[in-house]
């Protein structure tokens, strides 16, 4: 299911003060520093993830590192062979929480300055902790923003589970008025997520509302248990397609913070 606005027409702001904060890493740390250990793993792989990406993912700071109260992400064009004997054309860097912080519910929301370039692909998701159990779908993903290179001014909020997954996704766009693009600025993309709705938003503007009668009734709605946190930059893809001469080289992602809220008590 595929819905689109413009951010002219998303009118309806959304009040924080229902929630409480429960975990954040605010990227304070030293500058050229890791992101901290005891919060993020850093994955290391050049597995495509069965998207045909091009990149391999380092824990290197030349492509993950903290500066000036960031989170600097970045794509590189070099050829780079991992420990696994894999060789890439491009890397970059991709950090998630599994088993160090999941929740069920509640709003989760980073600032993020996106970058920009066909075949660019930056994404702040969440994945079902149960994963390792039942597999992807059917362990639920939350794709609290995505974007595509050749779509510069828009982004993308989704969800996969058993029978919508991949190419047919529940999703919504969001797309910024003209000349207008969301690699010029931070934006602070965010989910409320409840037993009910999963609510999309950009800068507190709701733009996509998803509910279990969102799917037909011979499919199931998964999102009924913890879920993870993934920050990543991809390259290429089946989506995105791949980098061409226009696309320039390191291409870098800045996360101000990660905020992961409880709903106060009291509140529905």
């Amino acid at each position: 299911m595929m819905a689109s606005i413009s951010i002219f027409a998303a009118s309806t702001k959304n009040p924080v003060t229902k929630w409480h904060l429960v975990w954040s890493d605010e990227f304070n740390g030293p500058d050229r520093s890791l992101p901290d250990p005891v919060k993020w793993n850093i994955e290391t792989t050049g597995n495509g993830f069965g998207n045909e990406e091009l990149e391999y993912y380092t824990a290197r700071p030349e492509n993950l590192h903290i500066e000036k109260g960031n989170l600097v992400i970045t794509a590189r064009k070099e050829s780079f062979t991992g420990t696994d004997g894999v060789t890439r054309e491009y890397t970059s860097g991709r950090i998630n929480t599994y088993k160090k912080f999941d929740q069920q519910y509640g709003r989760f929301e980073a600032r993020i300055k996106i970058p920009k370039g066909q075949g660019i692909w930056p994404a702040f998701w969440l994945l079902g902790s149960n994963r390792g159990e039942v597999g992807w779908p059917a362990c639920g993903e939350i794709d609290i923003v995505e974007n595509v290179g050749f779509e510069p001014a828009k982004v993308h909020g989704s969800l996969h589970g058993p029978k919508y997954s991949g190419e047919n996704p529940l999703t919504g766009a969001l797309t910024l008025p003209e000349p207008k693009r969301f690699a010029d600025d931070f934006h602070v993309f965010a989910v409320e997520w409840g037993p009910e709705a999963i609510r999309f938003y950009v800068d507190d503007v709701l733009y996509e509302t998803q509910t279990p009668d969102s799917i037909p009734s011979h499919k199931r709605w998964v999102f009924d248990h913890p879920f993870y946190v993934i920050l990543n930059l991809a390259v290429g893809g089946k989506w995105p397609g791949n980098p061409d001469a226009t696309t320039e080289f390191p291409a870098t992602m800045l996360v101000d913070y990660v905020r992961v809220y409880r709903k106060s008590a009291g509140r529905k």
